[in-house]
């Protein structure tokens, strides 16, 4: 299997309309055919594109600019996009991070992108590239002035949807954007089990997401060891059903 498979020839597959958007998008991708469709779908659907093929350009590119949302490929020439994926969101922590990659066991991708925002697997549809570079922005942009909320409590969880912070038994968990929406959204459903349809549109808003697609169970994945490690198991599975909280 080429690293060419999974890409579509025909770029206007990748969407219907040309839905607005200003989100500006640093692709980091060290094959020029795969660089070239993705920033043409992208440019497609309005995004302001930036395209890079080594860690080295990468960096140069986003000390000029101001990326939104970063969608880098794991394997670069230079160095590694996990690497490379750090140094950027070090540098400005809201910037929302994709990953492209072959790795597509859950124990792989939890233990390699835990703090990246999504992952596609190779091979890839373009369509599923665009509709989560779409998603990733809107999920993790915060509101220059948020209202005063109350935390939502749950046993001994603590969510601050002001701070956007997380604390179990008074303890930090420090979760991504993405992991903090999903256990929001468990959060408030209280004990009820979520079906994993649900969750891929509220979360994700995917509202076609592939059948294979394993991005809940691998987030869930995220969640459970993240907060196991400071109680009881909290996360519950109803087997071909969803998710909930114990």
């Amino acid at each position: 299997m080429t690293r060419h498979e999974g890409v579509d020839e025909a770029v206007g597959h990748a969407g219907a309309g040309q839905h607005g958007t200003t989100a500006t998008v640093l692709v980091v991708e060290d094959e020029p055919s795969i660089a070239d469709v993705l920033a043409i779908a992208l440019r497609y659907h309005r995004f302001e594109v930036m395209t890079a093929g080594t860690v080295r350009e990468a960096l140069a590119l986003a000390e000029r600019t101001r990326p939104d949302a970063a969608l880098l490929d794991v394997m670069l020439p230079d160095g590694d996009g996990r690497a490379l994926g750090r140094e950027l969101r070090a540098r400005r922590p809201e910037l929302a991070l994709v990953f492209l990659t072959a790795r597509d066991s859950p124990a792989e991708i939890v233990g390699a992108l835990g703090f990246g925002d999504d992952y596609i697997t190779k091979p890839f549809h373009i369509d599923e590239v665009v509709a989560r570079v779409t998603a990733v922005p809107r999920r993790t942009r915060r509101a220059d002035v948020l209202p005063q909320r109350p935390p939502l409590r749950y046993g001994d969880l603590e969510l601050d949807e002001t701070t956007y912070s997380v604390h179990r038994a008074g303890r930090t968990v420090e979760l991504t954007p993405t992991e903090y929406a999903l256990l929001r959204f468990l959060v408030r459903n209280g004990g009820r089990i979520v079906p994993k349809e649900q969750l891929l549109r509220h979360v994700w808003q995917y509202e076609h997401a592939p059948a294979e697609s394993t991005v809940v169970e691998t987030y869930i994945s995220y969640l459970r060891r993240k907060l196991d490690a400071l109680g009881p198991p909290l996360i519950t599975t109803r087997r071909g059903v969803g998710y909930g909280l114990a």
